[in-house]
């Protein structure tokens, strides 16, 4: 059977944006509160972490979630981190902007889709065989993380930041047997299916920078026996049950091998 044999629970915050004026600390401690009562097995937080990159929101955004006391905590850059050669910073507080986190059971690889001073992502062909490499065991849950969405969301009108190369990347993640693809950005939660895997873009955990009927929420995905379920949780609110599937055994396309292996080269 693939995937964990044991439960796993994955928290997924997103879009923070410490030194914004949207920015509400109440909503980000209580999130944290909530964290740390369930426990989970990986803490992931997939950018815009500060609102303008700069040394003194990232101290601030690390004292925040130095009070996290569950799980492994992962973060990544997000478009605003990446601000004023904020990247700097974000490696001297949080380490490798492209992460690997292996537990029994799953693999997630968490990447940088940022760009210095650009709001566009990209991820760039000098990272697909990276990526690729970092699942080499074949029968892991495995899961994707970037800051930047893959597939234009609804409700967040014009399209205009969607990572420059997602097509390619969305073709060899279906290649891969990718099983869960979560991201942040446009502080709009939804929920797609694409082929045979899932993304679950996040909405922001803390700020009132929002887009329509949209709160702040964060996600939590429960990884049992066979199975994973997504769900949103609103701070100081309820836990909405996103989507839930089976892990079923991922046979890489053949279609486009041809395309995907000269991605690689």
């Amino acid at each position: 059977m693939r995937g964990p044999s044991q439960p796993l629970k994955i928290c997924h915050l997103s879009d923070i944006h410490v030194g914004s004026n949207h920015f509400i600390s109440n909503l980000l401690n209580r999130a944290i509160h909530e964290i740390n009562e369930m426990g989970p097995d990986i803490v992931l937080v997939s950018g815009d972490v500060t609102n303008d990159g700069f040394r003194q929101q990232y101290s601030a955004v690390s004292a925040y979630l130095d009070n996290l006391s569950s799980g492994q905590v992962v973060v990544i850059p997000g478009n605003h981190d990446s601000r004023n050669v904020g990247y700097v910073h974000f490696e001297d507080l949080f380490g490798e902007r492209n992460k690997v986190v292996q537990v029994p059971g799953l693999t997630m690889v968490a990447m940088d889709s940022s760009q210095p001073d650009l709001n566009e992502g990209r991820l760039g062909r000098q990272n697909y065989r990276w990526m690729v490499d970092r699942f080499d065991r074949p029968d892991d849950f495995k899961i994707v993380a970037l800051h930047h969405h893959l597939l234009p969301l609804p409700g967040t009108g014009r399209e205009r930041n969607i990572i420059e190369d997602a097509g390619d990347f969305l073709e060899l993640l279906v290649n891969v047997g990718v099983d869960l693809v979560l991201s942040g950005h446009k502080h709009v939660p939804h929920t797609w299916r694409f082929e045979d895997f899932f993304i679950s873009n996040a909405g922001t955990v803390s700020s009132l920078r929002l887009r329509g009927y949209a709160e702040p929420c964060y996600n939590v995905i429960d990884l049992t026996p066979g199975a994973c379920r997504v769900s949103r949780k609103y701070p100081f609110g309820e836990t909405v049950e996103v989507v839930e599937f089976s892990m079923t055994e991922h046979t890489p396309s053949s279609r486009n091998d041809e395309y995907s292996r000269r991605l690689l080269e």
